[in-house]
């Protein structure tokens, strides 16, 4: 008999969307917990966008869900950096979603490399003097901090350069690597724990990514439910050095044992 989890947390992109097309069940498995009272909370590697715009976007997709159930990389890393280096001055790569959250936060954002933070998070106008100015800044000292790892990201085109590739630029650049927040880092699911309320044991990581999702909940010691509809293919699965507590083809398989 499948374990009763009380909580979920779950991916977006290749889980819930890729780009802005839904990924089929996944409106009708959150509509599901919703109907059912179970809590969940939706965790993104993507800093991109603010909780308003990632919660919008679900809504258009018939997918329920408030901001306040979006925990966002760029949260995550707004957090971290305040409680391991205080209010900081921050040089930072990235869009909106963290430029808000690192204001939020209270730290202070430089467009100069004088500063105590490097923050790099997605940009997709990322430019060769941005990667300068950061480059400059870590060399003079400067904690370096990304908000994922992530090497591709799935999208209606294929999969696309993601923040880690950037990342990897400043990275060979000065030969310092970052502090990384994202999944499969403890960071952000210590976070998303605390929005959801619930222990490690009685939540349920929902992703289509092994590298990212799934690690994150093995490394955080929580259940894993992998679901083939992004990046990782079925194909792979008996190649998984640990694998998954759980997994479906597609989210329509798990709905059946809610």
């Amino acid at each position: 008999m499948t374990k009763a989890y009380q909580g979920y947390l779950i991916d977006l992109d290749g889980t819930m969307y890729q780009g802005n097309e839904p990924i089929p069940y996944a409106s009708d498995f959150i509509q599901t917990l919703h109907h059912k009272q179970i809590p969940y909370v939706f965790v993104t590697n993507n800093s991109s966008k603010t909780q308003e715009d990632v919660a919008a976007k679900l809504r258009k997709l018939d997918i329920p869900a408030e901001p306040s159930q979006i925990v966002t990389t760029s949260l995550a890393t707004a957090s971290y950096i305040k409680a391991n280096h205080g209010l900081s001055r921050c040089y930072v790569i990235g869009e909106e979603g963290l430029h808000k959250a690192l204001r939020e936060e209270g730290h202070i954002i430089t467009e100069t490399e004088d500063c105590d933070v490097v923050v790099i998070g997605i940009d997709r106008n990322i430019t060769y003097e941005k990667l300068a100015k950061a480059s400059i800044a870590v060399r003079n000292g400067a904690t370096f901090i990304s908000t994922n790892g992530d090497k591709s990201i799935p999208n209606e085109r294929g999969l696309l350069p993601g923040n880690g590739s950037l990342t990897a630029v400043i990275s060979i650049c000065t030969g310092v690597d970052p502090v990384f927040i994202g999944k499969p880092e403890a960071v952000i699911m210590e976070e998303a724990l605390e929005v959801l309320g619930l222990s490690k044991e009685k939540a349920l990581m929902v992703g289509d990514n092994y590298a990212t999702d799934i690690q994150a909940g093995i490394q955080a010691g929580i259940d894993t439910l992998m679901v083939f509809t992004g990046v990782t293919p079925f194909s792979d699965y008996k190649q998984l050095a640990v694998a998954p507590t759980h997994y479906v083809h597609n989210l329509k398989e798990w709905m059946e044992k809610l």
